[in-house]
């Protein structure tokens, strides 16, 4: 019988942070409760909410959390060529972890609410800034490359695009127009 591993407060802290994308991925910040993520992370609900202090707080560290993992993405594309058509190569990675994306269109959806939208204005503000230092683009650059990322992003929720797409002759068409931007 194998000894059971304790996991530390950051490392459970991180498992219901990870259960928590996966659920308001699935289900947005509405339609999601708790103890749908505390069940998915295998804690109870009153340790989500000693964790995180309320489903609204949980959403933000869901936010913060996709949003950090995107401008890595971006780092590291960056990183092996600091051009546009580098972040747009690797913008199947995020493609690959859909649930990113879902969150982060959750996170758009939730703007309504002062607090959520206060938040998610500020982060994709960053990830705006970061494309542009990282790759020196003129913001028009830059809206057209967040343009095409915001289009692949819609249709990766509709599973029309990406790892696992269901083929359809328009997205077929839609997607050979990104170019470099459309992942292998």
């Amino acid at each position: 019988m194998t000894p059971k591993v304790r996991m530390t407060a950051k490392e459970r802290g991180d498992e219901v942070l990870r259960a928590a994308v996966q659920a308001f991925a699935a289900s947005g910040y509405e339609g999601t409760k708790t103890d749908e993520i505390a069940r998915l992370a295998g804690v109870s609900q009153p340790y989500v909410i000693r964790l995180f202090g309320t489903k609204q707080q949980l959403f933000l560290a869901a936010v913060e959390s996709v949003c950090a993992q995107i401008e890595q993405i971006f780092r590291e594309a960056a990183a092996e060529s600091p051009e546009l058509a580098s972040l747009g190569r690797n913008y199947g990675r995020l493609l690959a972890e859909r649930d990113l994306l879902l969150v982060l269109m959750q996170g758009f959806a939730a703007s309504g609410d002062p607090t959520i939208g206060n938040c998610v204005r500020q982060h994709f503000g960053s990830i705006y800034n970061l494309i542009r230092d990282l790759t020196g683009a003129t913001p028009h650059q830059a809206r057209e490359f967040l343009s095409a990322g915001m289009l692949m992003t819609v249709m990766s929720a509709m599973q029309v695009l990406g790892p696992n797409a269901i083929p359809t002759p328009w997205s077929e068409e839609l997607s050979k127009t990104f170019g470099d931007e459309t992942p292998a």
